[in-house]
């Protein structure tokens, strides 16, 4: 593509070289570099692209978008721009045609709730037979492909580049998980979103964002900037949470275009809940008139609101009501979401991605709905990552569980053992006690610190009668655990799975 339409729609301060000669491709890391070449220069988190410019030329980059002072070398163009970030995006979108346009594009915005919420789009969209693409934190997929996640929103070029193949394979509609990051750092910019949909807002990422008002501003953004500019003009084209404090200030100061759902307020979307298991759920919901009842597989009252949000947002685009009852329910399971890993017989063992205190303390109070004995849990917090939630998480675990076992989670750079005391911080009432003595007196009540994840798991498992629930929170699907600078094969699903058939084991012999 020429250079001249490569960067048509961005503002140029300054261009030294040939305006119109011709780009291969474009990149943003150095490292992935060919002959004729855009690098664009990114000041990131961590490295400064700038930085980087010399070795993109080695390896025969041609041309650089920068934001700093450089003088090109002969042969090389270079372009430069305000903000090299916020220019990404807009090539990405110029170099491949634009792809959001041909496709329905649907964003799921909040704290909580997202992943589910897209598992639940797709299988409504899949039932009412159109061809789904999804952008996640579990992974990337659409057709038979699935690629890891390694963001949960993908960079603004990648971003497009997945998008423009999905385009060309057929894919029709595309629901995307949108983190705050990828708001903040122009990730969706120059993506032509249908509609957004707003979870809810509750603490985490302050170590990025630094305040809460910081972090809803960022969400935001979405609604008041992002949305708007992608040019489709649906009546309704927000969804958001009513009943959540935050989803409320967005009706308040955005106010086109809302369509609501909640349990608790006047909403557009409701429900009357008809019956409440571990097994599942049945509800009555309520959508622009029409009454629909709907028998779910995943269990818990905050799988409710997923369910009102994915309803809401298939109402939306006017999907077919039977095509929502048929895809809710046929969704069984989805991956470390509430996901049972234990069999008839065993103590009801469940992995969730729960890693904020909100989201702990919904999984724990679902759970103790369904408690027949005690609620043990195990639980950490990630390292280098918002300090401020642990002892938070500390308070949610210990208040909504019998038994509550602090344990690593992904520590990162940080010392596991600094970050469990600043968990136990938030830890009001239950004692401190060992394995020893839980293991001499079973069913007390408190907590305990085993920092190794896998030896927690198999503690939790091991003093878990038949009638206990086990909660293993704040991985979910993860498959590795992150300690230093490396990742380990890690997944609480196995481990689980490993430690109910000791357990099994262990009763057949005694």
């Amino acid at each position: 593509m020429r250079l001249s339409e490569l960067t048509r729609g961005i503002e140029i301060l300054g261009i030294a070289g040939s305006p119109d000669d011709e780009v291969r491709s474009v990149c943003y890391d150095s490292r992935q570099c060919k002959p004729d070449d855009l690098f664009v220069a990114i000041h990131g988190l961590r490295a400064d692209g700038h930085e980087f410019i010399a070795d993109a030329v080695a390896r025969g980059g041609r041309f650089i978008l920068h934001e700093r002072d450089f003088i090109p070398p002969p042969g090389v163009t270079a372009i430069r721009v305000r903000d090299s970030r916020q220019v990404l995006g807009r090539l990405g979108g110029n170099f491949f045609g634009h792809p959001s346009a041909r496709l329905c594009l649907i964003a799921v915005v909040g704290t909580n709730g997202k992943t589910t919420i897209s598992y639940l789009l797709e299988a409504i969209l899949r039932a009412a037979g159109h061809s789904v693409g999804v952008l996640g934190t579990v992974n990337y997929r659409f057709g038979e492909k699935h690629f890891p996640a390694p963001n949960t929103t993908p960079e603004s070029f990648e971003m497009q580049r997945i998008l423009r193949e999905m385009a060309d394979q057929g894919i029709t509609h595309v629901v995307t998980e949108v983190s705050s990051h990828a708001i903040d750092l122009h990730r969706v910019d120059d993506c032509a979103f249908d509609l957004g949909i707003f979870t809810n807002l509750t603490q985490d990422h302050l170590d990025y964002h630094r305040t809460m008002e910081n972090y809803f501003q960022a969400k935001k953004r979405f609604f008041t900037e992002v949305l708007p500019a992608g040019g489709k003009n649906h009546p309704r084209r927000m969804i958001i949470n009513g009943d959540d404090p935050w989803g409320q200030r967005i009706i308040r100061e955005v106010p086109d275009g809302c369509f609501t759902y909640g349990l608790d307020t006047p909403c557009d979307v409701t429900a009357d809940l008809l019956r409440l298991s571990l097994g599942g759920t049945e509800v009555r919901l309520h959508i622009q008139g029409e009454t629909l009842d709907i028998a779910s597989p995943l269990p818990g009252r905050f799988n409710l609101y997923n369910i009102l949000a994915a309803t809401a947002a298939a109402g939306a685009i006017a999907i077919p009501t039977e095509a929502i009852r048929n895809g809710i329910g046929g969704l069984a399971q989805i991956p470390g979401r509430m996901e049972k890993v234990s069999a008839a017989g065993q103590p009801a063992v469940f992995v969730d991605y729960a890693h904020t205190d909100d989201a702990l303390q919904r999984v724990l109070q679902n759970l103790s709905t369904f408690r027949t004995r005690r609620i043990i849990t195990v639980f950490g917090c990630g390292g280098d990552r918002d300090r401020g939630k642990r002892p938070l998480m500390g308070e949610a675990a210990t208040a909504g569980s019998d038994l509550a076992i602090v344990t690593s989670d992904n520590p990162r750079t940080e010392d596991p053992l600094a970050i469990i005391r600043e968990i136990e911080t938030g830890i009001r009432t239950p004692k401190f006690i060992d394995i020893g003595e839980c293991e001499r007196h079973p069913g007390q009540r408190g907590y305990l610190v085993l920092p190794d994840r896998r030896e927690a798991i198999a503690a939790a498992i091991g003093l878990a009668g038949t009638a206990d629930i086990v909660l293993i929170a704040g991985k979910g699907h993860e498959d590795y655990q992150i300690i230093g600078n490396r990742k380990f094969p890690f997944d609480d699903r196995v481990i689980a799975r490993e430690a109910l058939s000791l357990w099994q084991t262990g009763r057949k012999g005694s």
